[in-house]
């Protein structure tokens, strides 16, 4: 019995440090300011030098997690004071991390957008699990004093810092349809870490505001405007997911065709091929080497093997060919080769 009793009296000791270590982390100060601050330099940077080690260490800084870790408190407690408090720091980081991107996205438009930059402009339905999946260990090692260590982790998970910056250097940039995605990615982020992060709270005791669920209109409203959030996020990122995929089979199987097309073609090697919307087309842009040249004929040839692309709409192949040489101790490979076939004709009866 007495065992009973210290086990329910360490769990609610537990429980209180957890809500007073949330509380903490939640608040808008100086060291709330200056870390995401930081963390946005190095995003920003790490992102333009499509380093993926920057990028991970810009996790590692953030401190976003603290608020939205106090925005699920506040929901599973019906603590509005709190729930008041973490919105305004969750709106002032992320302020302070568009701020800071926005303007090293002024001074370096000509930097190429690269991987790191580019992978953050689709989200999909798998970003979403990896959000709900990271704010459900966030939570659980926030409760669990033994694990709490594993939050850096989360932060790494997570990416919240990262997308944000995304967002704000193609709007700096104008280009608007790579930031709407980019900001959307960190927002259904931010979305999916409250709720698992709330679910895990009230899984594991934190309850104050089940006995008023019913009988105040505000906390059914809020938790309600949790849920509905949710259920968009998957619907929307569910259809990205169907477009993604598409365009990347699109890709692999035009890929495909043109690698086999150019077996025909002795010492064609295909360098690079991309594929993007202009114009109300497909345009696949392709770059072979090859010491022998491509006509119109052959460019429409590949055309035609193209699939139908997943928007339906018409492809063309615009081809960039590189003349080379493969140099051997006798010449050129590939003249060699044509003389040989050459005088073989010219022998023949």
């Amino acid at each position: 019995m007495d065992t009973s009793v210290s086990d329910k009296d360490s769990q609610l000791l537990d429980i209180q440090a957890a809500r007073a270590e949330i509380t903490l982390n939640a608040q808008f100060d100086k060291a709330f300011i200056i870390m995401n601050a930081l963390a946005a330099i190095i995003a920003s940077y790490g992102l333009l030098a499509d380093s993926s080690s920057g990028v991970i260490g810009a996790m590692l800084v953030a401190m976003l997690l603290g608020p939205i870790a106090g925005l699920s408190l506040s929901l599973v407690d019906g603590n509005h004071a709190l729930l008041r408090q973490s919105l305004l720091s969750l709106l002032g980081g992320t302020g302070i991390v568009v701020l800071c991107a926005f303007i090293i996205g002024v001074l370096h438009t000509d930097i190429p957008a690269g991987n790191e930059l580019i992978g953050r402009t689709h989200p999909n339905y798998l970003d979403l699990m990896i959000a709900l999946a990271g704010g459900a260990v966030g939570a659980y090692a926030v409760i669990t004093p033994r694990i709490v260590n594993a939050v850096v982790g989360v932060a790494i998970a997570t990416a919240l810092v990262p997308p944000l910056c995304t967002g704000t250097i193609f709007l700096a940039r104008g280009e608007l349809d790579n930031a709407f995605g980019a900001y959307l990615l960190a927002f259904a982020n931010i979305v999916a870490i409250q709720f698992s992060f709330s679910i895990v709270l009230w899984l594991c005791g934190f309850r104050k505001a089940t006995d008023e669920f019913f009988r105040s209109k505000k906390v059914v409203w809020l938790n309600g405007v949790s849920l509905v959030l949710m259920i968009l996020l998957f619907a929307v990122l569910g259809a990205n997911t169907k477009e993604v995929v598409g365009n990347m089979l699109f890709e692999t199987n035009a890929r495909k065709i043109l690698l086999d097309e150019l077996k025909a073609y002795q010492g064609a090697q295909l360098l690079s091929l991309r594929i993007d919307n202009d114009d109300g087309k497909n345009i696949i842009r392709a770059q072979v080497n090859s010491p022998l040249d491509f006509t119109a004929q052959d460019v429409a040839k590949f055309e035609s093997k193209f699939p139908v692309a997943p928007n339906n709409l018409p492809s063309e192949l615009r081809l960039r060919h590189v003349r080379v040489k493969v140099m051997t101790r006798s010449g050129d490979r590939y003249d060699i080769q044509l003389s040989q076939k050459d005088g073989a004709t010219d022998n023949s009866p």
